[in-house]
């Protein structure tokens, strides 16, 4: 059963994880060499995605409350401080690339499936969960085809 703040709650975690990964996108894309180029424009896609479902999450959040999350997560940020290290050390090429991106998939993916294996969520915020997870978990599906092919 929900609770109005247990759903602001794990609302405003989705929101931050979203951030997250909309920075993390936009950090490699800073990054990416000539020859991925066609990774640029899949990670571009990705991250206007996030700023799409933060939005989407902000207006529901917003309708329970005040304290909307508006920031990144601190284990967001550590990872990007690792791609950096990563990219020092010659992790820049199309495989390394999409492996980071793939783990940050699976980050936000397992995120989204845990929210929805709990009965946390009221019924318009976990339609629009539900239909994000579906989203996320085809952009991972995505990332791991082209890291298996690279």
């Amino acid at each position: 059963m929900y609770t109005t703040e247990k759903s602001v709650d794990v609302l405003n975690d989705l929101i931050e994880l979203n951030n997250d990964r909309v920075a993390g996108f936009e950090k490699v894309i800073a990054d990416i060499k000539p020859e991925n180029i066609d990774l640029k424009t899949l990670f571009q896609e990705y991250a206007a995605q996030s700023r799409q479902f933060s939005q989407e999450l902000t207006a529901v959040v917003a309708r329970y409350s005040d304290d909307v999350e508006t920031g990144t997560s601190a284990s967001g940020t550590l990872h990007r401080a690792w791609i950096d290290v990563k990219s020092l050390f010659g992790g820049s090429d199309r495989a390394s690339i999409l492996a980071e991106a793939e783990r940050g998939e699976d980050a936000i993916k397992k995120a989204y499936k845990d929210v929805l294996s709990e009965d946390e969520l009221p019924a318009e915020a976990l339609q629009t969960v539900s239909m994000q997870a579906q989203k996320i978990q085809a952009a991972h599906d995505r990332i791991k085809a082209l890291r298996d092919a690279s």
